[in-house]
């Protein structure tokens, strides 16, 4: 896994503890650092496909990474699932 890309970040400037913040105060100073991050997206999109937990990650509390995921997941059943509306509409033509 190629993570060359870490050293580009404002993290990586910065105590690693910063990131790993115990109160909501630290998780705010924390997301300002991340805010412009020229490799935030990636940062996140690697936190969430590695189901990292703690800390700060592309912004993202572990609170906010769990939510994108859970709405991730709603979105792929949703997209997956046959569109019921679409077959109920059609029976009603007939």
């Amino acid at each position: 896994m190629n993570t060359k890309w870490m050293a580009r970040g404002n993290c990586s400037v910065q105590p690693p503890e910063t990131f790993f913040p115990s109160d909501g105060v630290g998780v705010l100073k924390a997301q300002h650092i991340c805010s412009s991050c020229p490799v935030q997206e990636r940062c996140l999109e690697y936190a969430l496909r590695n189901r990292i937990e703690h800390g700060v990650w592309g912004g993202h509390s572990e609170r906010s990474r769990r939510r994108i995921l859970r709405e991730r997941t709603a979105a792929a059943r949703r997209e997956a699932a046959p569109d019921l509306n679409a077959s109920n509409d059609a029976d009603q033509l007939v």
